[in-house]
């Protein structure tokens, strides 16, 4: 019996050791897949990175059948500092004979309430203040995001037979623009607006990310 006992000791030991050793191997395989999901999500965000800013200092001043400007904030029916600076930058290049027709696009948070209370009203009223005949405006007043501002855009396009739109807006919000517009069928050409002169390092980051999350989410169908 002496002889026996530490055979069946030594079988009970490697028998116990199977769940360690699967567990092991399994713990192995996890890390593996965290890393590789890390070292997938790193890379895609760094390419996204250099995408939105290599497309941030791409301007296309060409002839385009209409100059179209992405709205942002509106004040009680007056233009933020931002939206005045595309609108500013739209009125020049419209100015300089690039296009003959204006198209302002952007709701609001009241603008389902009073349509004057939105960022495409607010733009049509500029230029026209700055002498552009009504004749060469388009307003869209129902858009809540890039997105939505995109499909009325075409929709726009489609009933004014438009081909290449020149647009302006924010240089890093120009790639998002311009992959939402190429997934309509729309021939774009880009004019970012002038960076302005107060904004930080925390504003860009912000902008970045913001821009980062959410071409994301739109390419994940999520947004």
């Amino acid at each position: 019996m002496r002889d026996i006992e530490p055979e069946e000791s030594d079988w009970e030991e490697d028998y116990g050791s199977e769940p360690s050793r699967s567990r092991a191997i399994i713990r192995r395989i996890l890390r593996g897949v965290i890393t590789l999901v890390l070292l997938a999500c790193f890379a895609w965000f760094w390419w996204l990175f250099v995408e939105i800013r290599t497309t941030s200092y791409t301007i296309q001043p060409l002839p385009a059948d209409a100059i179209a400007v992405f709205g942002a904030a509106e004040y009680n029916g007056r233009p933020s500092p931002v939206l005045n600076a595309r609108l500013e930058h739209a009125l020049d290049l419209y100015r300089r004979g690039l296009a003959p027709l204006l198209i302002s696009l952007g709701g609001g948070a009241d603008a389902q309430y009073d349509p004057q209370m939105s960022e495409g009203a607010v733009g049509r009223d500029y230029f026209l203040t700055h002498g552009v005949p009504d004749r060469r405006i388009i307003a869209e007043t129902t858009s809540s995001d890039t997105e939505e501002s995109v499909d009325r855009l075409a929709a726009i396009a489609k009933e004014n037979h438009l081909r290449t739109i020149l647009v302006v807006s924010d240089g890093t919000h120009m790639f998002r623009i311009r992959e939402l517009c190429r997934a309509e069928g729309l021939h774009v050409l880009l004019s970012p607006r002038e960076p302005g002169k107060s904004v930080n390092q925390l504003d860009i980051v912000e902008r970045y990310l913001h821009e980062m999350a959410s071409y994301t989410l739109w390419r994940l169908h999520l947004h």
